[in-house]
């Protein structure tokens, strides 16, 4: 249940804004709706919402530019919520900072699912700067000692390479947010690393020791030309 949280929809569809509003109002959310961009970073910094769903073809201006504009002062939870179908255009939202993306149409549990996903994220990796930065992670039996920079499953050690483990602890300290393939090169090789090949060869071996069956992977799953994401709830 929401708990009273507040969500932010900037939608110009008004039958698709008073959906989503009904959806998240059942489920105790407070809403606060934007038709425009620049409507949305007044809400944004006047009402300081706990997560925005934010549609990408407003009337005034492109979502992506308003999403840059946001990610200047604010961290908070963006769920992009969009028609196109690009891998592209999710790619850049990605990049700019989103930590979603969901694709017209969609179920409303899908969409109560990604939004509990990115608040819980929020609420386990504070801002930068915040004190209390989690030094374990747990996914059923997979387990992250990140002092000990450590891997377990079932209790035993997964022995990784150090690339190998440096991509499972990044994918872990971003835990249900899509991590796209450039920020993760960018992350483990450096800012001119433009090859995914290595990418996709350590992915792979790490998916053969952890995952029981690789072709359907439990702990970290595939977005399709878009990236990783390693998974917070069954």
């Amino acid at each position: 249940m929401g708990t009273n949280q507040f969500v932010l929809v900037v939608e110009d569809e008004e039958g698709i804004s008073r959906f989503i509003q009904a959806v998240l109002e059942a489920s105790d959310y407070k809403v606060l709706s934007a038709k425009t961009g620049k409507e949305a970073l007044s809400m944004a910094a006047s009402h300081t919402p706990d997560i925005i769903l934010l549609d990408l073809g407003l009337p005034d201006m492109d979502g992506l530019e308003l999403l840059k504009s946001l990610r200047a002062w604010s961290s908070i939870p963006v769920i992009v919520v969009s028609a196109r179908l690009h891998e592209r255009e999710k790619v850049e939202a990605l990049d700019l900072g989103a930590d979603d993306y969901i694709t017209k149409p969609f179920g409303t549990s899908e969409l109560l699912a990604r939004i509990r996903t990115a608040l819980r994220h929020r609420s386990n990796h504070p801002a930068s700067g915040q004190e209390g930065e989690a030094t374990t992670f747990q996914l059923a039996d997979l387990r992250i000692d990140f002092l000990k920079r450590q891997v377990t499953l079932k209790n035993q050690e997964v022995h990784f390479t150090p690339i190998e483990y440096k991509i499972v602890a990044l994918l872990a300290s971003h835990a249900g947010k899509v991590l796209t393939h450039d920020f993760i090169m960018r992350e483990i090789w450096g800012p001119y690393a433009n090859e995914n090949q290595a990418l996709r060869v350590n992915m792979s071996n790490i998916r053969r020791k952890i995952e029981e069956n690789p072709a359907e992977p439990r702990y970290i799953r595939t977005e399709v030309g878009v990236g990783y994401r390693m998974t917070e709830e069954e």
